[in-house]
């Protein structure tokens, strides 16, 4: 299933066409979701790789075995991708599925009325998000084209990018919060800073507490360095045709603050103008999001 050229628009939003088909779409929002499954939710290049890497090893007690043998896409497939479906059918029933979604909560929500899934929200600094997604577009075929940085800033800004707008996809999933006693809200940021911390939480939610060691062990296989390494995470099993690698690495930087080498000043003002715009609705209070109020105050 090729379709590299071609863009599927499922209730406004855009998804690649090499992934998703208006069938594998409506099976998505529509998913018998089971009170033991696990749902990895975000929107892209927020993060969901490294958390997909984290709760494979929280499962297996810090043991890189499972994630260095199967490729995360089969540990835990993106349930709107027209793949999804034979994978879960073929997962032995009795170990909790693991299942990632870029949805947005609108779209998805309904899915959850009759069943409680442990879902894990991971979010990051938009700006971040912006400029990894900006280089992901440079060397995935299957996305359009990036064009020029201030015409992808524009777009990501405008919302016209595969999966939506950056803005209403975490107003909707943060607003659950409140609600949802089944959602963990992680942010990539807090990751950063303390992946000990981040991992205990982690299994805290999933209720499989770690001793000390498994953490220590889980944080190893899941730095940077080692999910760079291992091909089973770092996408180079995907053919070039699809995911040129000659254009750049899917594990590129790892790091945080990493707009601040491609934003003028005058784009990093506008983007804090129109945040401040699109989430003065939104009670979200992160790492980044008091950094950037800290910002706009001075």
């Amino acid at each position: 299933m090729a379709r590299l050229d071609v863009m599927e628009t499922f209730h406004g939003i855009m998804f690649p066409g090499h992934l998703h088909t208006q069938d594998c779409l409506q099976l998505a929002i529509r998913f018998p979701f089971q009170d033991t499954d696990v749902l990895i939710a975000s929107y892209p290049k927020s993060g969901t790789t490294w958390v997909q890497e984290i709760v494979t090893l929280i499962c297996s007690k810090g043991d890189p075995q499972f994630s260095q043998a199967i490729p995360n896409w089969t540990r835990a497939p993106w349930l709107e991708q027209y793949y999804c479906a034979p994978i879960l059918e073929a997962s032995p029933t009795s170990s909790p599925r693991v299942i990632t979604t870029h949805l947005p909560h609108h779209l998805l929500g309904p899915a959850f009325q009759d069943s409680k899934p442990k879902v894990i929200y991971v979010s990051r600094n938009p700006k971040d998000v912006l400029v990894s997604y900006y280089h992901f577009h440079k060397m995935a075929n299957f996305l359009p084209e990036a064009g020029t940085f201030q015409e992808f800033f524009s777009n990501f800004l405008e919302g016209k990018m595969c999966y939506g707008s950056w803005f209403d996809h975490v107003k909707g999933w943060t607003s659950q919060t409140v609600t949802m006693n089944n959602l963990l809200h992680i942010t990539y940021e807090e990751m950063s800073q303390n992946l000990h911390d981040a991992i205990k939480r982690i299994s805290s939610f999933l209720q499989c507490p770690l001793l000390e060691e498994e953490i220590n062990n889980c944080m190893k296989h899941c730095s940077f360095s080692s999910m760079r390494d291992n091909k089973m995470v770092n996408y180079t099993l995907v053919p070039a045709e699809i995911m040129d690698h000659s254009k750049g690495s899917f594990m590129r930087k790892g790091k945080t603050g990493d707009w601040k080498t491609m934003f003028t000043d005058e784009q990093n003002q506008h983007f804090k103008h129109v945040y401040r715009t699109r989430m003065q609705d939104c009670s979200l209070k992160s790492v980044w999001a008091e950094q950037d109020e800290e910002e706009c105050v001075c």
